[in-house]
């Protein structure tokens, strides 16, 4: 039993705050001047981390997908879109010197194992493995021999399938995260108390990667014993792309981040007791005393 991860300065898991991370994934549309909007507003509503994601693209999707017709800004085939979302080494390296100006921490999930190379170079605090990749083996060991914390989305999986990838990356420095892979995700579809389902029988921290729209059954999940939040966030949901639809604003961002500490106070420990503020109503008010 693990019952936290240390990521960075931060630790995650039982009796820490919440880790809430934002995902800019592919939102930044090809471009660094939005990713480093997004980046702005992580920071400014008090998130502990961004995220990005990182592919090669002509090893993650067949020649047949690339070459399959669909309209984008970048041009009329799929791999025209692909090849135009990913950034470049010099892209990173400014994301990387951005966020050490702004102070924040990132990370990415990496679709393959070039990936987790190009991403090895800047020394990232863990590494996510998005939901599709929890049954490639190979890519699951090859991300622990780096020894870094990794962080495992579980949508489209069965409690077999995440067995069998727990087993493969072991308890040590693991953290999963309850999700539901579509975009965005219909509300009864979300089953949030599968997060208790997963801490009792994998007894490491859980977490929730959310893909919905709104923030009330985010929230929730705190509430349900998340110990961390990852969500899409956009600058605007009418945006261009795939993932802006299940994304949140900045100021819905800011309102999530108040509310998620709000929520862990208001949780406590469990402990029942009479509060020093209770006391001079209780002297008022009861009329019989045990």
């Amino acid at each position: 039993m693990q019952e936290t991860v240390r990521i960075g300065e931060r630790t995650i898991g039982k009796d820490s705050p919440c880790f809430i991370c934002a995902e800019i994934g592919i939102n930044h549309n090809g471009s660094l001047d939005t990713a480093k909007k997004l980046i702005d507003i992580t920071v400014d509503a008090g998130c502990d981390t961004v995220k990005f994601q990182k592919r090669t693209v002509d090893v993650v999707y067949t020649s047949e997908e690339l070459a399959h017709p669909r309209e984008s800004p970048f041009g009329s085939t799929s791999g025209d879109l692909k090849y135009g979302l990913e950034f470049d080494l010099e892209e990173y390296q400014e994301i990387d010197k951005y966020c050490k100006e702004k102070n924040i921490m990132w990370y990415a999930s990496c679709w393959d194992e070039g990936s987790v190379d190009f991403i090895e170079r800047f020394n990232p605090p863990c590494y996510k493995i998005a939901s599709p990749s929890l049954t490639d083996d190979g890519l699951l060991l090859y991300h622990r021999q780096f020894n870094r914390p990794i962080i495992l989305s579980t949508g489209m999986s069965t409690l077999e399938q995440i067995d069998h990838a727990v087993e493969v990356l072991g308890t040590e420095d693991l953290i999963l995260l309850h999700c539901t892979s579509t975009y965005p995700s219909e509300n009864e579809e979300l089953n949030l108390r599968a997060i208790q389902t997963l801490k009792e029988r994998y007894q490491i921290p859980v977490g929730y990667s959310g893909h919905e729209k709104g923030l009330q059954t985010t929230l929730a999940a705190v509430a349900l014993g998340a110990c961390m939040i990852e969500r899409h966030i956009t600058l605007d949901r009418t945006m261009w792309g795939s993932d802006q639809a299940a994304s949140v604003e900045p100021q819905g961002l800011r309102r999530l981040v108040r509310d998620i500490r709000v929520i862990e106070k208001a949780l406590g420990d469990g402990v029942k007791k009479i509060y020093e503020s209770e006391l001079p109503i209780m002297r008022k008010l009861r009329r019989k005393f045990t």
